[in-house]
């Protein structure tokens, strides 16, 4: 059977615009040979709706909008990700559901089981869920339909647990389905795409007929979705890999002998991360109406990789990379910067903030005599930074980027209101050696970002001689102690029992745990891995839980 996969990228709320890209994919794909096109999962509204959901007219407009492209389907039946009111009464006021439109009409409709309720996911807030998955018949072929998490019940994923045993894969092994489809928005994490092709191919194993994997693409808010749909057979062989990260309308045929894998369906973990950052970062500003972005250059790592990301998803003639040393700013970091900008093709800034922060410092002067400076002296600097960022974007109407990694903003080592301040934080799920990796690897063929800024020992340079390392432990054992206490839950006494110093561990949850209160209010950040500080996260400010 040939099945034209439709993997686009939708913006959220926009159903004018995702009625007009799903119709013309269809209209594509069809074209192309297609007996049936799948679209991803919710593609309609775009995914995820939240709340908007609880707006008094939006799904009746997404049923609208359902039907004026049903009225322009043809004898080629679409398979449409959509929002389903639930007439019943009883339950919560919608269905997640998937359209079977054919000849001008929506002929049926099939819903999803399984409600993802953790990590970034609270589908069972809005949706009620279905007793069983759904099977349409076309041309005599019995073709059960699943949605997204209707097919993560496999014994090596730990959440299949929340479902009390509800099983739609299997229940489909019942109904001698001839082909079963996946339409999916599965967010994208570092590691995951192993996990999702293992799903597809041992479900195809379990019904013994071909499954087709269709998957959304693009970035949402904080969460990236890589695309990557796939096609298996029968026999659980992988026979189509689409596109990582970018969009793709393919025809397959599910009985083909000659596998199709786009080069980008299994690529190198560094350049999946370097792919998604831009992606997400591409999408979140051009969906927002953002088509330049600011980002200050301290010649540091952190700020020259995200320079390098926003280079690549804005275009080099818009972004402008702004210095702004103090009277302690070393002359390399200076110069870093500037051989950074030239490097990248940028526009490049300099404000000298040494002024400012005396006229702030004579200011305080009365009030703070008598007190030993500290590092409230040390953070005006980075507010008068943040100030004057936040000032060129106001101007140029352009996206401030922050440049804090997951190290940093786990421990607290970033300045409210200064470096903090900004619209998207761009490499807030990055630890520092994912940082100095990625960093690397953008050097692979030639220098971009100069080898002197990854070399150095990382400064603040908020004082003098100042170095990360003096009030932390080297980078890669904070970064194993974070991934266990942030991204595995292992308390202070499973860290030291690992083998970690337990004055160490104890300093860095302390940390962590104090500067709850910072992260609440930083600017939201891209997602690469399994959690992430944001809306996945969701540790009181307030506690005394000490583990």
């Amino acid at each position: 059977m040939r099945i034209g996969l439709a993997q686009l990228n939708t913006i959220v709320g926009d159903l004018p615009g995702n009625r007009d890209k799903i119709l013309a994919a269809y209209r594509d794909l069809v074209a192309q040979g297609a007996e049936l096109v799948v679209f991803p999962e919710l593609i309609i509204c775009g995914y995820p709706p939240r709340d908007l959901l609880f707006k008094r007219r939006f799904v009746s407009d997404i049923v609208e909008t359902l039907r004026e492209i049903a009225a322009q389907i043809g004898d080629v039946p679409a398979l449409i990700g959509t929002v389903e009111p639930n007439p019943s009464g009883l339950g919560r006021d919608y269905y997640n559901a998937a359209a079977f439109c054919q000849n001008g009409q929506v002929v049926t409709t099939t819903r999803k089981c399984l409600l993802p309720t953790y990590d970034v996911f609270d589908e069972d807030r809005y949706f009620e869920p279905a007793p069983q998955p759904g099977v349409v018949v076309l041309n005599g072929r019995r073709i059960g339909v699943t949605i997204c998490e209707d097919i993560w019940t496999h014994p090596m994923i730990n959440t299949r647990r929340l479902y009390a045993g509800l099983d739609p894969v299997a229940q489909l092994a019942t109904e001698k389905c001839d082909l079963m489809v996946n339409l999916s928005a599965s967010p994208w994490h570092h590691g995951k795409g192993h996990v999702r092709q293992q799903l597809v191919t041992d479900a195809a194993k379990q019904l013994g007929c071909p499954v087709v994997y269709v998957n959304a693409v693009g970035g949402n808010d904080e969460l990236i979705f890589d695309g990557r749909s796939v096609v298996a057979d029968a026999t659980g062989k992988v026979l189509f890999g689409l596109a990582a990260f970018r969009e793709a309308c393919v025809v397959v045929d599910t009985v083909s002998p000659q596998p199709a894998i786009d080069a980008s369906f299994a690529q190198e973990d560094l350049k999946d991360i370097h792919d998604a950052l831009v992606l997400g970062l591409r999408d979140y500003a051009h969906k927002s109406g953002f088509k330049r972005a600011l980002v200050a250059l301290s010649g540091g790592i952190d700020s020259a990789l995200v320079a390098v990301i926003a280079a690549e998803a804005f275009g080099k003639e818009n972004l402008i990379g702004v210095s702004l040393p103090s009277a302690i700013s070393s002359q390399h970091s200076r110069d870093d910067a500037r051989v950074l900008a030239a490097n990248l093709g940028i526009r490049f800034e300099t404000i000298a903030i040494a002024d400012a922060v005396n006229a702030c410092e004579s200011a305080l002067g009365p009030i703070f005599a008598g007190r030993t400076p500290d590092v409230t002296e040390e953070n005006i600097q980075a507010r008068i930074r943040g100030v004057l960022m936040m000032a060129l974007s106001n101007k140029f109407g352009s996206l401030l980027l922050t440049t804090g990694n997951k190290s940093e903003v786990a421990v607290g080592y970033c300045t409210l209101y200064g470096d903090m301040a900004g619209g998207l934080a761009v490499i807030s799920d990055l630890f520092k050696t994912q940082v100095y990796a990625l960093c690397r690897w953008i050097n692979r063929e030639r220098e971009i970002i100069p080898w002197n800024t990854i070399e150095k020992p990382p400064s603040a340079e908020l004082r003098p001689d100042q170095k990360d390392q003096d009030s932390l432990p080297p980078y890669d054992q904070l970064d194993a102690i974070l991934r266990g206490y942030i991204e595995e839950g292992l308390s202070s006494r499973d860290l030291v029992e690992s083998g970690f110093p337990v004055e160490v561990v104890r300093d860095i949850v302390r940390k962590v745990d104090l500067n709850e209160y910072k992260r609440k209010q930083a600017a939201p950040g891209l997602k690469i891995t399994p959690l992430a500080f944001g809306v996945g996260r969701r540790i009181p400010i307030v506690q005394k839980y000490v583990s």
